[in-house]
């Protein structure tokens, strides 16, 4: 059986915050932002294209790292999802 996912208040998103040391939280928003980025790049297109979308997934991947060591569950894959 699947949860449906549900919203988490800002409040709480802001008390886990709180609990969780300030390098965990900045690779934390930089995989989600370059696991967006990933999407938008199409890799066969265009050279340029190609090593943008090269360099945001060397961003997801240092930042996936250092998620890895605090929380194995905290990865970012690239299509967003966790």
């Amino acid at each position: 059986m699947t949860l449906p996912a549900v919203p988490v208040p800002d409040i709480v998103s802001a008390l886990i915050g709180d609990c969780m040391p300030k390098h965990v939280l900045d690779a934390e928003l930089d995989s989600v932002m370059a696991a967006r980025e990933v999407g938008r790049f199409r890799p066969l297109d265009f050279d340029d294209d190609r090593a943008d979308r090269e360099r945001e997934l060397s961003r997801l991947a240092r930042a996936n790292k250092v998620l890895a060591a605090y929380d194995p569950g905290l990865i970012v894959r690239s299509g967003g999802a966790r």
